[in-house]
């Protein structure tokens, strides 16, 4: 079971690669998309606010879903259906063609990451170790080599459709061979052995999850207002260069690479109470050199504070739904409802932060508005200890879970 244990953490690990690479070039592209659909200014924010409500959508279909088949599968039929409906988008003439490709996309999307994250906590149960913060940095390195893909097919002036061929002709059949070593965690190993679905708990209620969600909520406000005011906010209200204003988000992205890919070890060293602490604590104090800032390079000093504080929240979150969802309910597939449920406010969060910071900085004013998720994500500290494991369950160093047990349909989650 080793390596199938060690085959199902790099399959996955390429599919949070595969989809921070294919999020990115959507993302980073859209002025692109509005010149070659026509989009107007006044219709655009309807666009954009469409594809993470159909991902919360996504994410919902997909606790019902895993009731009834693996999440590994879910994933695996998910994944390519993103990566065609970006090279649909890319593709497309037609404002009714865009609409319906990125309708596909946000369901798509809602239901890989809710999937992706299910067969990592499943993982991390499996290991007996942190390994959650491992996959999320693989996603911030998709999203960068996206976002690099994105500027060189903007910088040579390509067609949107020549810049996504060549990425959805490569991810596409890799992300098909390596979903064939998905591991379903306790509900029957490989993606191709076991049962199916059958029996799956109905996991915990809401008022259990309700502080996982707010931290949810709360990082994802804090990131989406680093990745929507970034560069306005440096060039606007510090004062810097159009060119300047380019870097902090590339500085935030870096930072989270780097904080996830130690953060594991963190983790196992210190716990996921402490970590999630100190992960707030410099997440809000980046807020407040950013809204202190007297200027551009003491503002990018806030960003890269940022970046390493708000990675490690979401990645603990998920693994904490999972934890408590064992502990409150050990029937199979308990901890895939939960993540399932946690995973819809990932996409409220983001569409709370950029309007709530826009409506905020031209109400009052944008160094101002920066003080609002700053006090939200240091709320993150009073919900701390919803990361920790009770005494007699594993998280908290004490009681782990059996390799072995993986895949018997036991209590291995």
């Amino acid at each position: 079971m080793t390596d199938v244990l060690r085959r199902g953490r790099a399959s996955l690990a390429f599919g949070f690669f595969a989809q921070g690479v294919a999020f990115a070039l959507l993302v980073t592209r859209i002025p692109a998309i509005q010149d070659r659909y026509g989009v107007s200014d006044a219709l655009l924010p309807v666009f954009l606010a469409a594809v993470p409500i159909l991902a919360g959508v996504g994410s919902v279909v997909s606790e019902r879903l895993v009731r009834r088949v693996r999440p590994s599968r879910l994933l695996r039929w998910s994944q390519p259906v993103v990566l065609l409906a970006l090279l649909g988008v890319g593709a497309g003439d037609r404002v009714a063609v865009l609409a319906v490709t990125l309708a596909v996309f946000g369901l798509a999307v809602g239901a890989l990451d809710a999937s992706m994250n299910m067969l990592g906590v499943s993982l991390q149960r499996a290991y007996g170790r942190s390994i959650m913060l491992g996959f999320h940095a693989a996603y911030s390195l998709g999203g960068i080599l996206g976002a690099s893909l994105a500027w060189a097919g903007a910088h040579g002036d390509l067609a949107l459709w020549v810049s996504y061929l060549p990425v959805v002709v490569l991810l596409l059949p890799a992300a098909l061979v390596g979903s064939r070593w998905y591991v379903d965690g306790e509900r029957g190993g490989a993606e191709g052995e076991g049962t199916g679905g059958g029996g799956v708990g109905g996991g915990v209620g809401f008022k259990v999850l309700l502080p996982l969600c707010l931290v949810m909520t709360f990082a994802y406000i804090g990131d989406s207002t680093v990745s929507n005011w970034s560069a306005k906010y440096l060039q606007g209200v510090l004062g810097s260069s159009e060119q300047l204003a380019t870097v902090p988000y590339n500085v935030y992205m870096v930072t989270t690479l780097v904080g996830r890919a130690v953060g594991d070890f963190g983790v196992r060293r210190l716990g996921a109470v402490a970590v999630v602490r100190g992960g707030a604590v410099v997440a809000a104090g980046g807020f407040a050199v950013v809204a202190s800032a007297p200027g551009a390079w003491v503002g990018m000093l806030g960003f890269t504070l940022l970046g390493l504080g708000l990675c490690v929240l979401v990645p603990q979150t998920f693994a904490a739904a999972g934890r408590l969802a064992a502990e409150e309910d050990g029937r199979p597939g308990a901890s895939d409802v939960a993540v399932a449920r946690l995973n819809v406010f990932n996409y409220v969060g983001f569409l709370i932060g950029s309007p709530l910071v826009g409506a905020l900085g031209d109400a009052w004013s944008y160094r101002g508005a920066m003080l609002v998720p700053m006090v939200l994500v240091l709320v993150t500290v009073v919900y701390a200890r919803s990361f920790g494991a009770r005494p007699d369950r594993y998280g908290g160093g004490h009681e782990r879970p059996r390799t072995a047990d993986v895949g018997r349909g036991s209590n291995g989650l």
